[in-house]
């Protein structure tokens, strides 16, 4: 289940569970509270664990999972700041952001006590949050970003960029993301263009349009990682698909062969 309480949201799962989007299009800071969250943004995985404190930015792709404890379901408390917020503070503070800053897709906050602490006293909070209560909701957000700003300024360059993203080397980020899940005017929203001009640079740099390489890319993938002897329910929906039976029919149709036959 999933208490919805607007920019504060407690969470619990019972059974593995994957996000179906992707895209996270939100600046958050989250605490694990039982079981796992793995997350991973194609170049870097992590798994964060009962207490783990993490940061995760707006504007990114990752992959979530998440996993039930033994004792107990997947829990966590996450705190999301709107750029309505985060504009407000940064006009109060007269901040002027010096340039645009490439930073990972998540951030690992876990040695920092002080929001380890704060993260856990919302906890005490849930039933005034669970009641909507909009005036505290707000106090505990700007808390949240004082702490954060306090441990390291520099995440203020990070979060303070409320801007959208700017046009980017789009064949450096299409080899890093090709595995990702999501609908092309996500891809080109992500490189700083238009859907138009997204499939008109992507063909002139990889002479295909981008529908056809994507699965070209990923079956490839899959064809490389069964060779090293992995199985295809273990790699279908980290190469971005959505179900077993539509890769297999996929795959043998590339290749000629189901995925079972390659070793």
């Amino acid at each position: 289940m999933s208490e919805n309480l607007d920019y504060i949201n407690y969470s619990c799962y019972f059974t593995v569970f994957r996000e179906g989007e992707q895209f996270v299009s939100y600046n958050a800071l989250s605490m694990v509270i039982s079981g796992e969250m793995e997350l991973n943004d194609g170049m870097d995985r992590k798994v964060f664990r009962s207490g783990d404190v993490y940061l995760v930015r707006k504007n990114q792709l990752l992959k979530f999972l998440k996993k039930p404890g033994e004792e107990a379901g997947f829990k966590s408390l996450s705190i999301r700041f709107d750029d309505n917020l985060l504009k407000q503070m940064s006009a109060e503070e007269n901040f002027i952001l010096q340039e645009k800053v490439k930073s990972p897709a998540f951030i690992n906050l876990s040695e920092v006590s002080h929001l380890k602490y704060f993260m856990e006293s919302l906890l005490r909070y849930q039933d005034l949050l669970e009641n909507k209560s909009p005036e505290l909701a707000l106090v505990k957000q700007k808390e949240a970003l004082l702490l954060m700003f306090g441990h390291d300024i520099a995440l203020k360059d990070i979060l303070y960029d409320g801007l959208d993203p700017f046009k980017i080397n789009l064949e450096e980020f299409m080899l890093k993301n090709y595995h990702f899940n999501v609908k092309l005017d996500r891809f080109a929203y992500l490189t700083g263009r238009s859907l138009a001009t997204f499939k008109r640079d992507f063909e002139k740099i990889f002479g295909i349009a981008p529908g056809k390489w994507l699965l070209q890319k990923r079956l490839q993938e899959a064809r490389y990682l069964l060779e090293k002897g992995k199985r295809a329910s273990d790699i279908y929906l980290d190469l971005g698909f959505e179900d077993l039976s539509h890769f297999s029919f996929t795959f043998k149709k590339q290749f000629g062969l189901s995925p079972s036959m390659i070793s």
